[in-house]
């Protein structure tokens, strides 16, 4: 189960499908469940909330699951929402057509409701888990930018002074240099340890020991240091 509590949205123009579905997924208290009757009212929902998961029914009169599906694309606020298929059908067509559409999982009626539980949280921890890794891609681009910058600035100051030896003399073992150099080039210590063959847990204790040997507190602190005096390029 998922510690954390997520949003579902379903839609089914059945209400004892809906009925059901949201009391067994809501029994753990990790979920809450939005339900609606009809994509047009689903879409009215998604004006006020953006839920972490949505569940939506095929075959539906006006508007079906899969026009449901081709708007939720074509929004930007919506368009990485984990969607979940249900519908009579079973068929493999169908099902392709489904995920061409851009559905995540498929599940046909009728359905055990452990297994739509299963689905969901596999869906939730993939989210958390890739939203992970985009806040980690972001910070990692916000360094390398401030990296960049550091170097462009003691560039231009080292065009117009006279190059002075560095003013401490410190001892760095050729790993230490490694990862220093690494650490300069705007790597996070997940791809240093692939590009020198390490364990992410040494490297840093590697970015640990610059810090005590520099003085130093950040990466981006490190760096101007090192790029100061001298220790890197």
């Amino acid at each position: 189960m998922m510690s954390d509590s997520a949003t579902i949205l379903l839609v089914d123009d059945e209400p004892s499908v809906r009925e059901s579905v949201q009391a067994y997924l809501e029994y753990s208290g990790n979920l809450t469940v939005k339900v609606a009757s009809n994509a047009t009212n689903a879409w009215e929902i998604l004006q006020t909330i953006i839920p972490d998961v949505i569940i939506s029914d095929i075959m539906m009169p006006e508007v079906d699951g899969y026009q449901f599906l081709e708007k939720l694309r074509d929004d930007p606020r919506f368009q990485s929402i984990p969607v979940v298929f249900l519908t009579a059908r079973g068929m493999t067509s169908d099902r392709i057509k489904g995920y061409n559409a851009g559905c995540d999982a498929y599940l046909p009626k009728p359905f055990d409701p452990e297994e739509l539980e299963a689905i969901v949280n596999n869906l939730l921890e993939r989210r958390k888990v890739n939203g992970k890794a985009g806040s980690d891609s972001a910070k990692l681009e916000e360094i390398a930018q401030e990296i960049r910058e550091l170097k462009e600035q003691l560039g231009q100051q080292q065009n117009n002074l006279t190059t002075t030896p560095p003013p401490i003399k410190i001892d760095l073992t050729p790993r230490e240099q490694s990862v220093l150099d690494l650490v300069a080039e705007g790597l996070m210590n997940k791809e240093i340890a692939a590009r020198l063959e390490t364990s992410v847990r040494n490297v840093e204790k590697y970015v640990s020991r610059l810090f005590s040997k520099t003085g130093t507190n950040s990466r981006t602190e490190l760096v101007r240091f090192a790029l100061k005096h001298g220790l890197t390029e």
